[in-house]
């Protein structure tokens, strides 16, 4: 079987990072981006690259990590931990999906919960105590390509070649509606109007704007 990286991603507070992130993903040949919460993105910073690369949507971590768990992927946490180990010595074993943690307070206890290991990137000046998430995510998706041995893309003078037809994504910006993502969306609101969390007045309660923000904690 082919070797596949993903990318998760929960909670990042910065909502253009998701544009940047998609870009590097699609250079180091990221199969699927996995949003967990909200479905929306801003593409700021995608350079048209939001098209390349498959969205995939979840409303909760337990959810993207049974998907990722269906696929044989091993769940690799990019954080500094007790027992993180070197990106630059590749300690994956099979296919690979990498949660990074959010702009300044990294990974949450419940998004190190779903992780099987854990890497972290070195650093030699003493100028930061972290990186951008997504320039931590370019890093991280290079060194596993090198390790899977991804083939490069061809070039063209100074540019690398970019693929001729993109990937349909439905809507702009907003990862697409399937049938179960749509029947989750309805036992959810199901369960939240059981547990009497929307207002009986309505007051927009029961909009698609807050049932994104209530998985956006998941």
């Amino acid at each position: 079987m082919a070797l596949e990286s993903y990318v998760v991603v929960h909670n990042i507070a910065k909502r253009h990072n998701v544009g940047t992130l998609a870009r590097s993903a699609t250079a180091f040949g990221v199969s699927e981006l996995i949003l967990v919460g909200r479905r929306d993105f801003n593409s700021f910073g995608s350079h048209g690259s939001t098209t390349h690369i498959r969205f995939r949507h979840f409303h909760s971590l337990q959810d993207a990590r049974h998907f990722l768990k269906e696929k044989d992927c091993d769940i690799c946490g990019v954080e500094i931990t007790d027992d993180a180990k070197p990106i630059n010595q590749h300690p994956f074993k099979k296919s690979t999906a990498f949660l990074l943690g959010n702009e300044g307070t990294g990974l949450s206890a419940k998004e190190c919960e779903i992780c099987d290991f854990f890497v972290y990137i070195p650093q030699y000046g003493g100028g930061t105590a972290s990186l951008n998430v997504t320039v931590a995510a370019s890093i991280v998706l290079h060194h596993f390509g090198v390790w899977a041995g991804f083939a490069e893309r061809f070039r063209d003078g100074n540019k690398f070649i970019v693929a001729e037809k993109p990937m349909k994504q439905g809507r702009r910006n907003y990862c697409a509606e399937t049938e179960e993502t749509i029947a989750e969306e309805r036992k959810a609101r199901r369960e939240n109007a059981a547990n009497n969390f929307f207002d009986e007045t309505g007051n927009g309660n029961s909009s698609s704007n807050l049932l994104d923000a209530l998985f956006v904690n998941d």
